[in-house]
């Protein structure tokens, strides 16, 4: 550890211990402003790559128990979501998808078609996000599809992890793949479980939206996003390798070399489209996504598609499990605690006076800079979506301007951070973009579609209403 990095963290502990020792401010109790301050600690700690992910996340852990701040049994109940264990039986299918040649006969698939450029690549792969969307009620399963055809795209692109050409075309695609679920989440009602709950939420005031009503007014802005996000991600965070004319014509000739499907990759598909059949069918029916994939991981391990070595060979699915599992039960104790309430009902007594216009923006901004201490969009939309809305609604927003722009932004500020979203932790995962990586411009991303929202979306569904 350089010099600089020892200073960086001595400050960020004197900084901690500072902040512990504070009165606590907004009538919060101690124990309240305790985890506060270790989850705040947590999040620069890995914002500034001051020391790994999972090593932040068992710090926070063990000191949140030992110091008596969350019992036990809730600092550990991360570990039984089924959210979670879903990130890794998705991740390991993938790794199924990606070892079987099934991924690699769908990559070059892509590539034949859009392979003339890597920015080509990477709208091929936001548009077939785009497609699927509707039949899939969570990002996490549909990551868990597009995961492994993005890593299949990169390694036929000759750029691996493992070697270090990451950055060649992989870390571009992974990033753009990731934020693209953000867009394809706020566009359909259905393409992610928060946007339904949050309708019955708008419901009971009032305020009506249907599936029809809903993709009207994203359709727009989604499509703004769709052509910038993989452009402006193209031009801050650039691949090595951006022409590639010769590649849809190579990608044909592998093909050719292929053959025919293997007996690995028919098993392989058919348990992925069972696997999606079954993801389909879990918005109409009483189906667990984990134990699909569970289930879909074993029956390619009785085939010996993946065998008890492929478990060897993917520790860090381990090293995700246990940081975002850590990090899921610190956001919701800060929400089952009050802090979150607390926070927003704080800063809205500042908006007497303001216009609805001045308010609107205001409410909006907040709501996504917030999710900085959410670990999932879930909880988020569970603490505060009602609040924000009725506050909006009171201070004269158009109530359908208010409940949308509300529910555009718990989709689209899924990358402001690593464990914003379930998904990116598969995304992490891969090795070819870091915690860091996924701040600035994941960061970076969120800051755009919020743009787009605002200036294009605001007028666009006040035509509509």
């Amino acid at each position: 550890m350089s010099d600089t990095r020892y200073f960086a963290l001595i400050t960020l502990i004197v900084f901690t211990l500072t902040l512990w020792f504070l009165p606590p401010p907004l009538h919060f109790s101690l124990n309240v402003w305790h985890l506060f301050t270790i989850f705040i600690a947590t999040i620069i700690a890995i914002l500034f790559n001051l020391i790994p992910i999972i090593t932040a996340a068992l710090i926070a852990l063990a000191v949140s128990v030992l110091s008596g701040v969350i019992e036990p049994s809730k600092a550990y109940a991360g570990f039984s979501e089924s959210f979670i264990l879903l990130i890794v039986a998705a991740f390991l299918v993938s790794h199924a998808v990606h070892k079987s040649g099934l991924g690699k006969r769908l990559s070059l698939h892509i590539i034949q078609k859009f392979g003339h450029s890597t920015l080509g690549l990477g709208y091929s792969v936001i548009a077939t996000d785009i497609l699927i969307a509707p039949a899939f009620a969570s990002n996490t399963a549909r990551s868990g599809v597009l995961y492994p055809i993005v890593y299949a795209l990169a390694h036929d692109c000759g750029s691996r992890v493992e070697d270090n050409t990451h950055r060649r075309v992989g870390s571009y695609l992974m990033m753009t793949s990731m934020a693209g679920l953000t867009i394809s989440s706020g566009l359909w009602l259905t393409a992610m479980a928060v946007n339904p709950i949050g309708v019955g939420i708008a419901a009971k005031m009032g305020i009506t939206i249907t599936f029809g009503s809903w993709l009207l007014y994203a359709f727009l802005p989604t499509l703004i996003a769709f052509v910038l996000i993989p452009w402006m991600l193209y031009k801050i965070f650039p691949p090595e390798l951006k022409e590639t004319p010769e590649a849809p014509q190579k990608a044909a000739e592998a093909l050719k070399m292929m053959g025919r499907i293997s007996r690995n990759e028919w098993i392989t598909a058919g348990v992925f489209i069972s696997m999606l059949t079954l993801w389909v069918l879990s918005g109409i029916f009483p189906i667990d996504k984990a134990a699909v994939a569970f289930g879909g991981l074993g029956i390619l391990m009785i085939t010996r598609v993946f065998g008890i070595e492929d478990f060897k060979s993917q520790g860090e699915i381990l090293s995700t499990l246990i940081w975002f599992a850590i990090l899921f039960a610190l956001s919701t104790q800060l929400v089952e605690q009050g802090f979150m309430n607390a926070v927003s009902e704080h800063f809205t007594q500042y908006l007497h006076g303001l216009s609805w216009v001045s308010i609107y923006l205001l409410l909006i901004l907040i709501y996504v800079v917030i999710h900085y201490l959410f670990v999932s969009q879930s909880a988020h939309l569970l603490a505060l979506f009602g609040i924000f809305l009725s506050i909006g609604v009171e201070a004269g927003v158009p109530s359908e301007l208010m409940a949308m722009m509300l529910l555009f932004a718990s989709n689209f500020n899924a990358t402001i951070t690593p464990q914003g979203s379930s998904c990116n932790a598969i995304y992490l995962s891969s090795g070819y973009i870091s915690a860091r990586e996924i701040y600035i411009y994941g960061g970076a991303v969120t800051l755009l579609a919020f743009l787009i929202f605002m200036i294009i979306g605001t007028p666009w569904i006040l035509a509509l209403t």
